[in-house]
């Protein structure tokens, strides 16, 4: 089922909010109307939003790509996004994403063995002053999370986990 076919009312309402002309504006909030379900945005989802746009898939992709709120793969129910990029990382970033990980069990990249947590490295979160920071994408939102280190972490996975449970 396509996407105009799956949510008909919300493809219209974001369409309408662009000129015929510049209809291809509205790949971001496509993007995210097709992500919001599974938390990540298929093959043929992409394909459906050029297709309503008008544009290729490759350039629908480019902005999967380019942007750390879309994924096209499937993930844990959070991912969490740790920003090292120099900036951060001469805060510790990058020390703190290897022992972050450890205490997962996991790679960056990696989720973890519950499916609760995926661990990626991503690049300016636009906090450098407040390093380590991660932002933690999950289907309610998006969180922020500034100054931590490793136990700090662990306790928000645990409230993760719990919240779930």
């Amino acid at each position: 089922m396509s996407l105009a076919e799956k949510y008909p009312q919300e493809v219209k309402q974001i369409l309408s909010k662009y000129p015929v002309e510049h209809k291809r504006a509205a790949v971001m909030p496509l993007l995210y109307l097709a992500q919001r379900e599974q938390g990540y945005v298929t093959k043929s989802a992409m394909s459906d939003i050029a297709q309503l746009l008008g544009i290729t898939d490759t350039e629908v992709a480019s902005v999967v790509g380019f942007y750390t709120l879309y994924h096209d793969e499937q993930a844990g129910k959070y991912r969490m996004q740790v920003c090292a990029d120099l900036p951060c990382a001469l805060r510790g970033a990058d020390k703190f994403l290897e022992s972050l990980c450890v205490n997962l069990g996991v790679k960056v990249g990696e989720t973890t063995s519950d499916g609760l947590v995926t661990v990626e490295s991503v690049m300016c979160l636009a906090a450098c002053d407040k390093a380590p920071m991660f932002q933690v994408q999950g289907r309610d939102g998006i969180s922020y999370h500034e100054n931590m280190n490793v136990d700090k972490t662990m306790e928000l996975v645990q409230a993760l986990k719990a919240s779930v449970g």
